[in-house]
């Protein structure tokens, strides 16, 4: 198992989107990074549903460069935001200051969240516990720290997604190793060591203890070739796979082959 300290290195290096900040504005930075992130993934706003949570108590685990946070704040929730990279949260508190907003934000565990059983009414997470080592402890912290009857919305990678063919395809059938598990690739190959991602049945065993539960795959750019790879991948293959990528098709015939899994529900009320 890949520790907590070689996560948070990989997260510190480089936060998502940060590329975008290199110029001579920190907030034009931020508003190039917001535009660029809901350009690629415009599902965000919907699932998140940022403007249902004005005067709601609102906990987001895992900040990286801020725009949901920012986007909570804007609708005037009441927000707490952790995260396990320093980086992430000082980057985040800067993007917030900039533009006058607030929030209680700290460098905490997912796994063991620094909160009273009973205490969010939405608890967010966008991408994030499936780089904890427990990932089912970090889902169980999720459940803990809701109050009765409120809501969870998170986003965990699904196993069976043609990122996940990708992978397997470079760094396995390519390399004479075509029997190497699914899991094996998504932790040494695609974000963070230990990356995991999950079957829709594996997710619902994550939130056990949860009511209402709604899980719905996304199909990304990631799967469709649209953007960069990540900090991990590059090369002349990658770039020619863009230029011959059937996206047409793929967005037709497989639609349940996304790599992002939508999960929400609640925390039962007795």
């Amino acid at each position: 198992m890949n520790s907590k300290a070689e996560v948070t290195r990989f997260w510190d290096a480089a936060a998502c989107g940060e590329r975008l900040l290199l110029t001579d504005s920190d907030l034009d930075g931020f508003r190039r990074q917001a535009e660029e992130r809901y350009r690629l993934e415009p599902y965000i706003i919907p699932f998140a549903a940022f403007n249902q949570w004005k005067r709601r108590e609102v906990l987001e685990i895992g900040l990286g460069l801020g725009a949901d946070h920012e986007r909570f704040a804007l609708a005037g929730a009441r927000l707490t935001g952790v995260d396990l990279s320093p980086r992430a949260v000082e980057m985040t508190g800067r993007r917030l200051s900039l533009s006058g907003l607030t929030s209680r934000l700290q460098v905490a565990d997912g796994e063991c969240l620094p909160f009273a059983d009973s205490s969010f009414d939405l608890v967010y997470s966008w991408g994030v516990i499936h780089h904890s080592p427990d990932t089912q402890t970090a889902a169980q912290e999720i459940l803990r720290v809701l109050r009765p009857g409120e809501e969870f919305r998170v986003m965990i990678y699904h196993t069976w997604s043609l990122v996940g063919l990708m992978l397997w395809l470079r760094y396995a059938l390519l390399r004479g190793k075509p029997f190497i598990s699914l899991s094996e690739l998504y932790s040494h190959y695609l974000e963070s060591p230990g990356t995991k991602a999950y079957s829709v049945g594996q997710a619902r065993e994550l939130f056990s203890g949860a009511t209402d539960v709604r899980i719905a795959i996304q199909l990304t750019h990631g799967d469709l070739l649209e953007s960069g790879a990540g900090q991990r991948h590059g090369g002349r293959a990658l770039d020619l796979a863009r230029r011959i990528w059937p996206r047409w098709l793929l967005r037709r015939v497989a639609r349940n082959l996304g790599l992002f899994m939508l999960i929400s529900g609640r925390k039962p009320l007795g």
